[in-house]
């Protein structure tokens, strides 16, 4: 299994690699990726973070863990791979995008063009054993995660932070909200978003809005 990370992120997080709940998690991890398929592949859990260094983010969105079906996760938070059917959550995404800024529905739910431009894609938790959401949650994770998080808030000025449903907005306490901008809405998958609170809310004209303001390039979502 494949752990390498980002040098900019290991710099960042470096110190985390050294402590034993690390060492624990990474353990667990290979023992799951032993026994039981797991996603996403060993050399797309640190996807999110080699995709987009850490002096170049622009934008955290914040998803809970990765897709638990087979061909589906590919280290990105709510982002499958090309010529895989769209998740429901991530047509809500790209639904409320078209009516929000007026672009076209893409074909391909790959987010890696988002990656690339600056938004971290970043699952709390990086791994899930297959047909079992939520499986790896308590190995560990999420205090890496957090550490990123923090490291994020404390270390860059004028990030957006997309906190989507309640599991992301818990997050809100570990960013500095003088520094960093935090947009937050219900959850976009059809469950949440169909109650109210996700569509219409114009979060991705208000992301580009405030980066503009900072001086900073837009996404092109």
């Amino acid at each position: 299994m494949d752990v390498k990370i980002e040098p900019s992120w290991a710099t960042q997080l470096g110190g985390e690699f050294e402590k034993p709940y690390f060492l624990q998690l990474i353990e667990q991890v290979k023992q799951e990726y032993a026994q039981f398929p797991c996603y996403p592949p060993g050399r797309l859990i640190f996807n999110a973070f080699n995709l987009c260094p850490f002096d170049k983010v622009r934008v955290v969105i914040i998803g809970q863990d990765p897709y638990h079906e087979p061909g589906q996760a590919m280290g990105l938070s709510f982002s499958v791979p090309d010529g895989i059917q769209l998740p429901p959550s991530l047509q809500n995404i790209y639904k409320e995008i078209a009516a929000d800024l007026g672009t076209p529905i893409p074909q391909s739910g790959d987010l890696t063009r988002w990656a690339k431009q600056g938004v971290l894609l970043l699952n709390a938790t990086l791994t899930v054993r297959a047909h079992v959401a939520n499986s790896h949650q308590r190995l560990g994770w999420g205090l890496f995660t957090d550490a990123a998080i923090k490291a994020l808030s404390d270390g860059r000025e004028n990030l957006v932070f997309m906190l989507w449903g309640g599991f992301a907005r818990s997050k809100k306490a570990l960013i500095d909200q003088q520094r960093h901008c935090v947009i937050e809405s219900v959850h976009p998958s059809p469950l949440s978003a169909n109650r109210g609170g996700w569509f219409g809310q114009h979060q991705f004209s208000r992301c580009n809005a405030y980066l503009t303001a900072c001086g900073l390039q837009a996404i092109e979502w």
